[in-house]
């Protein structure tokens, strides 16, 4: 593998909020071609300066063509897209001859690839609703999850960018670090650690309120879960987030961020 630094960057999902963090970290380091893929008929907007191919992502020879010259490819996929979309993809990178792909698997470690696991999306989740960090801001309510003090790692979406753009900056091989040591391996992010607490606290800076001006009301994280399962269960498509994010505070994640981090109790 070449010693130098990438500097042909394809992104799958461009248009999105993760996509489009990715693609303007990487214009900004100067060093970067990005390719968008979007699909034919998008009328999406792709941060300027990233160069736009339109394919048909039922067809792998579309694919391939799109992806013949690109050195890495980034996939950020929405959680409605087809479930064999991300396997064309990848076989079409593999069939061009792209060396390192980075999935669509952010969030927490799960998969052996070039992954960027890092926690909850921070503002999005904030601001989607109960089911997910457990607030409706405009309506002033929160959920505690337990007593809403257990800090698990968030990232922005700008501190995504940063971290891909800082990885791809790396040297592909022949000193340390490069790209070469992360391959097959999790790249760990964060931008903090964060409470439900710590978040109620922001919004009272921001807002100018205090909790006198909130309803605060506290559900134990076993319930949530539970529920969640139950609502997935009949279709019922929010139960996803509960369940998701009620399990990133439970007692048994925290001792596994204190396991896997050498971290005290």
């Amino acid at each position: 593998m070449s010693t130098k630094p990438i500097t042909r960057v394809a992104i799958v999902g461009a248009t999105g909020r993760i996509g489009g963090a990715f693609a303007q970290s990487l214009l900004q380091t100067g060093q970067h071609t990005v390719t968008a893929l979007t699909r034919e008929g998008s009328d999406g907007q792709v941060p300027e300066g990233v160069q736009v191919v339109r394919v048909n992502y039922d067809d792998e020879d579309s694919l391939v063509k799109a992806l013949t010259g690109q050195q890495f490819l980034v996939i950020t996929l929405g959680v409605r897209a087809p479930e064999d979309l991300h396997a064309r993809i990848t076989a079409a990178a593999a069939k061009a001859g792209i060396a390192y792909i980075m999935p669509n698997a952010y969030g927490f470690p799960i998969s052996p690839e070039v992954t960027l696991p890092c926690g909850f999306w921070y503002e999005w989740s904030l601001a989607c609703g109960e089911q997910w960090f457990g607030f409706t801001i405009k309506d002033r309510k929160v959920t505690f999850f337990d007593d809403g003090t257990r800090t698990i790692s968030v990232s922005t979406w700008d501190q995504c960018g940063r971290a891909l753009a800082a990885l791809l900056s790396l040297p592909g091989s022949g000193s340390t670090p490069a790209l070469a040591d992360f391959k097959n391996k999790d790249v760990l992010i964060n931008s903090f650690r964060v409470s439900q607490r710590d978040m109620l606290d922001s919004l009272h800076r921001v807002l100018g309120t205090t909790d006198s001006d909130w309803e605060i009301s506290h559900e134990s994280v076993a319930k949530r879960l539970a529920d969640g399962a139950e609502e997935l269960a009949k279709g019922v498509f929010t139960g996803f987030p509960k369940m998701l994010y009620a399990g990133a505070f439970s007692p048994t994640n925290q001792e596994r961020f204190r396991r896997d981090n050498g971290v005290g109790k």
